[in-house]
């Protein structure tokens, strides 16, 4: 995962419960930057991350952390109770875009990436509308074009040839095909081939029983 940009701050965590009883809670992290909480540094609470206001934040001070069960327990300065705690559930840990943290050459910020725009040899694919991460080694693009279409695009570095900061394009060589093959049927295409799929009969149905 990389951090999500909200605005002017940039979110690296995400409280989704309380933890213990002194006022801790644990929180679910959006950054890989090693080392990227510490104790003393200040964190902006987005108490409601519909809400991107100064009214809805809260500035908190890491008192001291450490992981627990794939999450981060934190115990901020001032907050000692569970129901302290509890106020802060839900609440977006953040810190202001400029002082997101600076990646090593061939990482990127997901928040970077979208909105840009997907070149495959030079024509346009579509925007890039969200990153997912799953199995495979390399994060998926969810490309959108002009139509509504979506195509899954591998961010993979064989395929990539560069990116454009100043443009906001993304330059990929795709493999031929690649795109048909990655783009989720349309509910018409779906409707299409129930339409023409064969009708198993129950003798066929027992002709294929192992």
């Amino acid at each position: 995962m990389s951090p999500e940009s909200n605005g002017e701050f940039v979110t690296l965590a995400r409280v989704v419960k309380t933890q213990g009883r002194h006022g801790e809670v644990a929180a679910e992290v959006h950054s890989d930057v090693p080392g990227r909480f510490a104790e003393g540094m200040r964190l902006s609470a987005l108490l409601d991350p519909r809400q991107a206001t100064d009214a809805g934040r809260r500035e908190l001070e890491v008192e001291s952390l450490w992981p627990h069960k794939g999450l981060l327990v934190l115990k901020f300065t001032g907050v000692d109770s569970i129901s302290q705690a509890e106020a802060l559930v839900g609440c977006e840990l953040q810190v202001p875009l400029s002082q997101r943290a600076q990646l090593d050459p061939g990482w990127t910020y997901v928040s970077d990436l979208v909105g840009c725009a997907v070149l495959d040899h030079g024509h346009e694919v579509g925007r890039i509308q969200d990153v997912q991460f799953g199995a495979g080694e390399a994060p998926l693009l969810i490309v959108v074009d002009g139509a509504g279409k979506k195509f899954d695009v591998p961010f993979a570095e064989a395929y990539l040839e560069g990116v454009d900061w100043t443009r906001k394009q993304v330059c990929m060589s795709l493999p031929d095909g690649m795109l048909e093959v990655n783009a989720p049927a349309t509910a018409e295409e779906k409707q299409e081939q129930t339409k023409h799929r064969p009708q198993t009969t129950q003798r066929s149905r027992k002709k294929l029983r192992s």
